[in-house]
């Protein structure tokens, strides 16, 4: 889905989806994290009411990338960080959000005229809530992953959503918790998920529509960065 003209990953997905919807074959896209259990306790929490009417909605990926001749700074390959740590950010937002928000603004920081190092968007949903996509492959967050959500009556956190340490907490009139998870790979999760749909003909959650959605904060997001960040398609 990468391309070295950006702007249009939403139509590259659409593309994508097209031809799944013209097989006889399972795809779906790799965002393990949504498969774990604290993911879908988080969108339980969230969906039942108890931290009330949404407020905001933010999720942080920022990693330490320092060695510039990675691939995920080649602009040929689609490098950067809202392509490669952002994407994430986005999908995690609109997971807890509970729908794809459009985006109001963008800021980026630059590896060079073409790559972005880090990028910060501010989002709105329909619903009324707003929310925020940080991510960044090299920035003064050197490491930062996790989510928060803020309604009328509480807030929910998500301790590194994607890593090892698993955990979220709740503050709310029900009062103050932490929930911890199982330590086993969201990619196993993630792979039950992928065998089942095979096997028994069961739901993904990231299936090719959820991409394509995905995609569109994506493109969205460098449209409002601004030239010489991104060609428009």
């Amino acid at each position: 889905m990468r391309k070295a003209v950006y702007c249009q990953c939403r139509r590259e997905a659409r593309e994508v989806a097209e031809l799944a919807a013209k097989s006889d074959r399972v795809v779906m896209e790799g965002f393990h994290y949504c498969y774990h259990p604290l993911i879908l306790r988080a969108e339980q929490i969230v969906a039942s009411g108890e931290l009330g009417k949404l407020e905001r909605v933010e999720a942080a990926f920022c990693v330490l990338l320092p060695r510039f001749s990675d691939i995920r700074y080649d602009y040929s390959l689609a490098g950067g960080a809202t392509m490669d740590v952002g994407c994430y950010a986005a999908h995690v937002v609109r997971t807890l959000g509970g729908s794809t928000p459009e985006v109001v603004s963008a800021q980026a920081k630059l590896r060079d005229a073409q790559v972005d190092r880090a990028m910060t968007a501010e989002l709105r949903f329909a619903s009324g809530h707003t929310g925020r996509v940080r991510c960044s492959l090299w920035s003064s967050d050197l490491l930062q992953l996790s989510a928060k959500v803020v309604g009328e009556r509480g807030e929910l956190r998500v301790l590194s959503p994607v890593a090892p340490f698993r955990r979220l907490s709740v503050r709310s009139a029900e009062g103050n918790r932490v929930e911890r998870f199982p330590g086993r790979a969201s990619f196993a999760y993630q792979l039950d998920a992928f065998a089942a749909a095979v096997l028994r003909g069961e739901p993904v959650k990231t299936a090719p529509q959820d991409a394509i959605e995905n995609m569109t904060v994506v493109d969205a997001i460098y449209r409002a960065a601004g030239p010489p960040l991104r060609k428009p398609a």
